[in-house]
């Protein structure tokens, strides 16, 4: 009788000891019924060797949910290997319960993109959901929780491959033709043009009272290297256009900035300017760091000396971050004189030396009156043309405000689908133009560039001030393709900061000043012509 209500009991309850019960959590969701059937109709195995089927069952459990575990990939036969089936039924039951984290690479032949050979997967811990999900849509061989994540993460990878293949890459190129004059095409070194020009500019120089006008309306082409140190002291107003007077003029400045060297640099570690000097003294090393010439301890420590001189007398604005680049294509023009007359001793390439020396030229090997001249040259000729941009540079630097607002309302006259596609990506333009302003374009062009650059500022009336927003509208326009090519705010902001204009050279600045002149020429006359 007892043996009958035992059978009873059994066919009534269907809690069965052994069978498979929904488990509810966070981990483990509602089984579901179809796979419970299809596990109750499984043959079962014999009670001999049970303990050895354990792991074997659970390798076919695993081999249903495919999305979950792939048993053909090399590194699940170690983690799911038979060698050494577990002795403990406990051990056994509460695999399926262990969180198991683990990275696989993604198979190959299921990826519609090219992914990176180290791009990771990570493995979700809950068959069951799988395998649910996985009958909503196929998985392609890969675990996908849901077809949104799928999607996410196929649009994840497509961005960031289009970024790869979008971004600018900047070869890296000999430092011997950075500051060199000599086009990137590689142009011979003198042609009957230049040769021509040359004779003109001589010619003018070697007249009792240059006529600076003249002199102007052809150094807009650019300058010959031969004569640009002294039509630079002549166009900044550092020298006067009489010839006579020039030695005299040249002597009593030189003088009067070591004057000031003497009444003023010893302030320096003062209470009253350490401050303005330890600034100074960091920004100078970051002076063109790939420049041999400019890492020299003698070279900085004359920047040091130009730059806290002229903070000293200009107590308005003091010394400002990006001031320290200006220095740098007056000391290199007036190195160069003497460079060259040292180059044309030894051979008559002076074209090819310069390019070596400037660069690795050592400035302890000049005399010290040839190095005290160069440094009071380029303090003298930096604030004449500082005189006519101070307000970049005094507090708020609302004069860099004023032309990056100038620049915003003049690139939506000319090019309006460059300008709405910096609103679309939320681009401000004092993002990346407010350096373009702040040091005259010197970290978008190599130093050969912004020599030549110089060349036509200084030969226009309002060159650094106002020509000089016109150049910024023609520089950027000249990357209107690649602008609109990029779809993301950090895409298109990483190309503004990076352009690649590494290879460029006397052409290239030649054809972005022509494009700069022809928009003032249509846009400078006009009263509204910031206006929309």
């Amino acid at each position: 009788m007892a043996t009958d209500n035992r059978i009873h009991f059994w066919k009534r309850n269907p809690k069965v000891p052994g069978s498979l019960q929904p488990v509810y959590g966070a981990q483990h969701p509602p089984l579901d019924p179809r796979r419970h059937r299809l596990l109750k109709d499984t043959p079962k195995a014999s009670s001999l060797n049970s303990k050895s089927k354990k792991p074997s069952t659970f390798h076919e459990f695993a081999r249903s949910t495919n999305d979950a575990w792939d048993i053909d990939d090399e590194e699940d036969d170690g983690m799911f290997s038979l060698k050494q089936p577990s002795s403990s039924p406990v051990q056994s039951r509460s695999m399926p319960q262990t969180p198991c984290v683990k990275f696989i690479k993604a198979p190959e032949e299921t990826e519609s993109l090219p992914r990176p050979r180290d791009r990771q997967e990570f493995i979700s811990t809950n068959p069951v959901q799988d395998r649910l999900d996985d009958e909503s849509g196929p998985a392609n061989g890969r675990v996908v929780k849901s077809c949104s994540d799928a999607q996410l993460n196929v649009n994840a990878a497509r961005n960031t491959l289009q970024k790869q293949q979008s971004l600018p890459v900047r070869p890296v190129i000999p430092l011997v033709a950075r500051i060199s004059d000599q086009n990137a095409s590689g142009a011979p070194p003198m042609t009957v043009r230049e040769k021509t020009r040359l004779d003109k500019f001589k010619q003018l120089l070697a007249s009792p009272n240059t006529d600076l006008e003249e002199l102007r309306k052809h150094s807009w082409s650019g300058i010959p290297r031969e004569v640009r140190p002294v039509t630079w002291r002549l166009l900044s107003g550092y020298l006067p256009a009489n010839r006579e007077r020039r030695d005299l003029v040249l002597q009593r400045k030189r003088e009067e900035y070591f004057g000031f060297i003497e009444q003023y640099y010893h302030s320096r570690t003062d209470e009253n300017h350490r401050d303005t000097y330890r600034q100074i003294h960091i920004d100078i090393p970051r002076t063109n760091p790939l420049i041999p010439l400019f890492q020299q301890p003698l070279v900085q420590e004359v920047f040091e000396r130009i730059l806290f001189i002229w903070a000293i007398r200009h107590p308005a604005s003091g010394y400002v971050q990006g001031i320290n680049d200006l220095v740098t294509p007056f000391f290199v023009v007036f190195l160069s004189e003497f460079v060259d007359l040292s180059s044309s001793c030894q051979c008559g390439l002076q074209h090819v030396v310069l390019k070596e020396d400037v660069e690795n030229f050592e400035m302890a090997s000049l005399p010290q009156d040839t190095q005290r001249n160069i440094e009071a040259d380029s303090f003298w000729c930096m604030s004449k043309l500082l005189d006519g941009i101070q307000d970049n540079y005094t507090f708020a630097q609302p004069g860099i405000q004023i032309k990056v607002k100038a620049l915003e309302e003049l690139v939506s006259r000319i090019d309006e689908d460059v300008h709405v596609h910096f609103q679309k990506c939320e681009v401000e333009y004092l993002q990346f133009a407010f350096r373009w302003m702040n040091n005259l374009l010197m970290r978008e062009l190599p130093l050969r560039c912004t020599i030549r650059l110089w060349d036509t500022y200084q030969a226009e009336s309002e060159g650094f001030s106002h020509f000089h927003l016109y150049v910024c509208a023609a520089f950027l326009i000249k990357w209107r393709k690649e602008i609109l090519s990029m779809l993301d705010f950090q895409s298109l902001l990483m190309l503004l900061q990076n352009l690649p204009t590494i290879h460029w050279g006397n052409e290239e600045v030649g054809l972005l000043l022509a494009e700069a002149y022809r928009l003032k020429y249509m846009f400078a006359d006009a009263p509204s012509h910031y206006k929309r």
